[in-house]
């Protein structure tokens, strides 16, 4: 199982194959069409939800603006409340990172909060190079893992499951990752959550470390914030003697009132809670409770070349909801393994892009993987406008490839683009600035 899949073909024909897989699409329909109604209800509730939209647009838009200023804030924070913090460019210096922090406790093993960052850069797949075991610990993240399958939602991972085929994974392939599971599982949602559970509870009691992401950090406090609906998180944040943290820097916030915003917001448009269930807040070390240990790496991987694109920026806005996946058309019906990144949906079709470059066969498709319908934006809590900007990634793959850094200006490396689009705006362009021959090309059109 890899984060990135760039050896995947172009999205169209993933979606190609996609689309005919029957029980996929009942799966997809069903759950897209239960959560988005859900969020409706949950957002319909707020009489201030523009407002509170707009606020955590102008919040991130604030924060990316200055970003470079709250995350020396940030370290400063984290160091002086116990925690150490590394910095990473790209996964393979994050992946070193996390290994060897890992090896310097002597653990084989991991527990792991579910986390997109660790997915974006393939950690369990490095961790298990150097002989350390990570066990996914949110219910859909272990049916992925036991299932050696990859995730296709941002929420929800196995959204592409029903509760058949997770019953089949978890009787077949418990017992090769710990306690099997119980003797004649059915498909009922409260066996099969407390097969997880079982399954679960003696890694939490047995494991030293843990690796988490974070939903958001505080700059002012170094506080990190993860919010879950399981409880699973909570364990592997309290339990392990060292937390390992692996967070985007675009992840941060400045202050505690800027929090408050999305702590309204998020749950609204991902589950469609008024709030979540568990809100788990740590700021570096105690010496009376939690991990005596705490590691913060803080993650670039692209991340500063999308800031650098004036328009391309506001993808990095993204909180994480999964609220555009819900209502894409494209997505209900392709799923998300068609989109050949841990971001499918709407916003992998224009974070992918940006986070790996357009140099791949399915980079370079993504920005087309969309109607431009516009539903995405109506329902994003940050108010990306996801068509805008991937009219602006197709005109990047059409004219120029991938932005890349000079200097302190950002350029279009050329590449090869779309051919036969090239071709027919440059006719287009010849026919359009000749009248004459426009005239006679219409009076021919006509004809014919």
């Amino acid at each position: 199982m890899s984060g990135t899949f760039v050896g995947m073909p172009a999205f169209p024909a993933a979606a190609r194959e996609a689309v005919r897989d029957t029980t996929l699409r009942g799966n997809l329909r069903h759950a897209t069409h239960t959560i988005r109604a859900k969020r409706a209800r949950a957002v319909a509730e707020l009489d201030d939800w523009e407002r509170l939209r707009q606020a955590g647009k102008r919040i991130k838009d604030r924060t990316l603006r200055h970003l470079d200023r709250y995350l020396v804030q940030l370290e400063k924070s984290v160091t002086a409340a116990g925690g150490v913090v590394h910095w990473a460019a790209d996964a393979d210096e994050a992946n070193r990172i996390v290994s060897e922090l890992v090896k310097a406790t002597g653990e084989t093993e991991v527990v792991k909060v579910k986390s997109m960052a660790t997915q974006e850069i393939a950690l369990n797949e490095a961790l298990e190079a150097r002989g350390i075991h990570a066990y996914e610990t949110d219910l859909a993240e272990l049916i992925v893992q036991l299932g050696k399958d990859r995730p296709s939602h941002i929420l929800v991972p196995a959204i592409h499951r029903n509760r058949g085929e997770i019953r089949e994974i978890f009787t077949r392939e418990m017992g090769e990752w710990g306690r099997p599971a119980p003797e004649g599982l059915t498909d009922t949602p409260a066996d099969l959550a407390e097969a997880a559970r079982l399954h679960l509870r003696e890694k939490f009691l047995r494991a030293k470390v843990g690796i988490s992401g974070a939903n958001f950090m505080v700059a002012e406090t170094g506080t990190l914030v993860v919010v879950e609906s399981e409880g699973n998180g909570r364990m592997c944040l309290t339990l392990p003697e060292t937390l390992i943290s692996v967070v985007g820097i675009e992840k941060i916030v400045p202050t505690w009132q800027d929090l408050e915003v999305f702590l309204q917001t998020l749950p609204r448009s991902s589950t469609a809670e008024r709030m979540n269930p568990y809100t788990s807040m740590w700021t570096g070390t105690t010496d009376s409770d939690g991990p005596r240990a705490f590691h913060l790496v803080l993650l670039d991987n692209g991340r500063t070349d999308t800031l650098a694109d004036e328009v391309g920026r506001q993808a990095l806005r993204c909180i994480r909801c999964s609220a555009c996946l819900n209502v894409c058309p494209v997505y209900e019906r392709a799923g998300g393994h068609a989109y050949g990144s841990v971001y499918p949906g709407p916003i992998g079709a224009i974070l992918s892009p940006q986070l790996r470059g357009t140099g791949s066969e399915i980079d370079a498709s993504l920005p087309y993987a969309s109607s431009l319908c516009g539903a995405c934006y109506e329902v994003c809590p940050v108010a990306i406008d996801i068509p805008e900007v991937l009219v602006h990634l197709r005109e990047r793959v059409v004219e120029g490839g991938e932005a890349v850094r000079d200097g302190n200006k950002v350029r279009l490396r050329p590449a090869k683009g779309h051919a036969a689009e090239r071709a027919a705006m440059r006719a287009a362009r010849w026919a359009l600035t000749r009248p004459g021959a426009l005239r006679t090309g219409q009076r021919l059109a006509s004809r014919t």
